[in-house]
């Protein structure tokens, strides 16, 4: 099973604090260099910038996480009214499914999923 992903930020209190009072995520513990964050089964690790072996920063690009909702409006309103930098509104997916894409405060893209019932 999935246990953990790894998100780079480029600030972590901004970071710790977007993922804890604007997402909701339980904030499992933290440290001066880390946070670590319940989601539904599987952790969340947030962590400073980091580079890859071309020297490209980790933060700042699209993750490919999506956090389930109910009501992708309702939540869309929500990120929207808390200042949240959203890339346009939900859009419906071929699928069925509706998805909402935003960003966090370091730029990393991030999704919401609303499946089809």
């Amino acid at each position: 099973r999935l246990n953990a992903v790894r998100l780079f930020v480029t600030d972590l209190p901004p970071a710790l604090a977007f993922y804890r009072d604007v997402l909701g995520l339980p904030l499992r513990s933290a440290g001066a260099d880390y946070a670590l964050f319940a989601a539904g089964g599987v952790d969340i690790v947030v962590e400073p910038s980091a580079t890859d072996e071309r020297g490209r920063p980790l933060a700042g690009r699209f993750t490919g996480l999506s956090f389930g909702v109910a009501d992708a409006q309702a939540a869309h309103a929500r990120l929207a009214a808390l200042g949240v930098r959203l890339h346009g509104p939900p859009e419906l997916q071929l699928w069925g499914g509706v998805l909402v894409t935003f960003e966090d405060p370091a730029g990393n893209e991030l999704q919401l999923v609303q499946l089809p019932s």
